[in-house]
């Protein structure tokens, strides 16, 4: 399946926080790897959006909207560091 770059989060993220989220860097909670969301490898379907990390692959976030809701798991980030 062919993915986009981690900039394409951008839209769907912007509704949730006020900073760019692509330029925040986090740390894979698989492998540890530290980059920049915007490395991360996203891909997308009628159900939302799955980010995964650019160096192991496994999955680091998640997004769904449903009801004028969105539902974002990070639980694949160690943490996410914002600049502010």
């Amino acid at each position: 399946m062919d993915y986009l770059d981690g900039n394409a989060a951008a839209g769907l993220l912007s509704e949730v926080f006020a900073v760019d989220v692509t330029s925040a860097r986090g740390k894979c909670a698989h492998c540890g790897d530290v980059s920049v969301i915007a490395k991360a490898h996203l891909y997308t379907d009628d159900h939302g959006m799955v980010l995964r990390c650019a160096v192991c692959g496994d999955v680091i976030a998640m997004a769904t909207e449903r009801s004028s809701r969105l539902c974002l798991d990070l639980r694949g980030l160690d943490w996410l560091e914002l600049e502010v």
